[in-house]
């Protein structure tokens, strides 16, 4: 495999500019390299010299490097566990999802007091389980960026028919399930005389492709959100009423001027007191006043633990049915129980950064040790003082703030991990389970495309079992093994031989 080179790969835009941390330390590197000059100027165009003794320069150099170099560390060190739990999702959800799919069984037996389930009725239900499965990644990605509630366009038509109320026969807030009590009750409140989502006109198969119906372009603010008319993964999705306004599966903050020169906010903050305007002069914004990126909250969320619940109401259904082996019954549990704990340290992550006096000591650190240098270097470097500092700035500044930019990566910033990918992959994985029709085995076993025993013997399956051959007739049990030992024997030396280069 062959790395591309991401500086040289594609073209140089404002987006892929703003990936950089460039954007983000000018400000500071400008500043000391003022510094630098001024330090350079007065002590050449004037008596007076501001050099000091350098000697403190190499011990504190490499002690403050060493601490940039951990705090680096150990933000990578996230970025790679929250790859690694998404990965575990993949892994946990794909083979949750054959063990539904494969291993309970169609034909059940009838219901306590009940009829026989069709075979169509229990397809549905492992169908319906194995969108739950989905809906699990996508409620985790939503959690993680502090996006709370279940009403968005690539959740709520997986999970819509959840229940929504402790009772049929409850009509208050107070008896909501947690599941469905969104942050945004107040802006849209559910009209409790309908016990659940209105269910939509059959849709033709010929029409299984169109748009969703108009609530599911919306975003938070009532306006609707633009899509690629090329690329919109929603479609694939069941086509569902709502009481309520969807927000998009995806909605990172405004990009604006202040993206890119950071420090322009501080101006705008300090227009704050003369604006007539109620609301805060940065809402809605990226960055803070001081040009930093502002971090979503990650709020408690229940819907991916609520998810897990009701995928574990199903294993207790399905095992009180008596049609679930025992080690596959394990299995299906395991795996739930793999979910949560994926969930659990993704959350660990998520909120738990390095404690402030930790980042603000080293940053503070940095600045006084940068504000000195050109006092220290300036006997040796002269007018190189300059670029020295503007150079050290870059370097020391550069790497604390790629570890402030990756200790979080479940955000919207281009360096961040693609959470969406991520979640479309699982999507297709399933339904690509799903797509199995589970055969017969011996229905592709014993055709003419199966050559078992090849190199050896390249007769196909059909007919080692048609007629006599050296290895016995098909109707004899144990004739003609000691034969098939010797053709499995002469495989392996064939097979040893052809796949080792000869040298000359």
């Amino acid at each position: 495999m062959v790395a591309y080179n991401p500086v040289l790969r594609g073209k140089w835009t404002l987006k892929k500019f703003n990936a950089t941390v460039i954007n983000d330390i000018w400000p500071e590197v400008l500043f000391f390299t003022a510094v630098a000059t001024m330090v350079t100027f007065v002590s050449i165009k004037t008596p007076h010299s501001l050099a000091v003794n350098p000697q403190l320069l190499t011990v504190l150099g490499t002690v403050l490097g060493l601490v940039i170099s951990f705090r680096t560390s150990s933000a990578y060190e996230r970025y790679q566990d929250g790859r690694k739990m998404w990965a575990n999702i993949s892994i946990t959800s794909r083979n949750l999802a054959q063990m539904i799919w494969i291993h309970i069984p169609n034909d059940r037996p009838p219901r306590q007091g009940g009829s026989k389930p069709t075979p169509l009725e229990s397809i549905i239900e492992k169908k319906t389980m194995i969108n739950l499965i989905q809906a699990f990644s996508v409620s985790v990605k939503h959690f993680l960026r502090g996006e709370t509630g279940v009403y968005y366009e690539d959740l709520y038509p997986l999970i819509s028919f959840l229940p929504k109320f402790a009772s049929e026969a409850a009509t208050e807030y107070t008896d909501m399930l947690p599941l469905w009590q969104a942050s945004e009750e107040d802006e849209h409140p559910y009209d409790h005389k309908i016990h659940g989502t209105p269910r939509p006109e059959s849709t033709p198969a010929s029409l299984s492709a169109s748009p969703a119906p108009s609530s599911l372009g919306w975003h938070s603010f009532g306006k609707r959100t633009p899509k690629p008319k090329m690329f919109d993964p929603e479609k694939a999705l069941p086509t569902v009423s709502s009481h309520r306004p969807l927000k998009p599966a995806r909605n990172p903050p405004k990009t604006s001027i202040y993206d890119y020169v950071p420090f322009l906010l501080i101006f705008k903050w300090l227009a704050k007191p003369f604006s007539r305007k109620k609301k805060s002069v940065i809402e809605g914004a990226s960055r803070n006043a001081l040009g930093r990126k502002i971090r979503p909250i990650i709020e408690e969320s229940n819907v991916p633990l609520q998810i897990t619940t009701y995928l574990s109401d199903y294993a207790n259904y399905i095992m009180r049915s008596g049609v679930l082996q025992p080690c596959i019954a394990a299995g299906i549990i395991n795996n739930i129980s793999a979910l949560q704990d994926t969930l659990t340290n993704l959350g660990r992550i998520a909120n738990t950064p390095l404690p402030f006096a930790y980042q603000m000591h080293l940053r503070m650190s940095l600045w006084i040790y940068l504000f000195l240098l050109p006092f220290q270097i300036f006997d040796s470097f002269k007018y190189l003082t300059i670029p020295g500092t503007a150079f050290s700035s870059f370097l020391l500044l550069g790497f604390l703030e790629i570890g402030q930019e990756i200790e979080n990566p479940f955000n919207y910033d281009l360096n961040d991990l693609d959470l969406d990918g991520f979640c479309l992959s699982v999507q297709r994985e399933l339904h690509e389970i799903t797509a199995h029709p589970l055969p017969d085995p011996s229905s592709f076993i014993f055709s003419a495309w199966n050559q078992p025993f090849a190199p050896g013997d390249r007769r196909t399956a059909a007919e080692l079992v048609k007629g006599q051959t050296e290895y016995g007739h098909a109707e004899d049990e144990h004739g003609g093994l000691v034969s098939v030992k010797q053709t499995l024997l002469r495989s392996w030396r064939d097979t040893d031989d052809m796949t080792r280069e000869k040298k000359k």
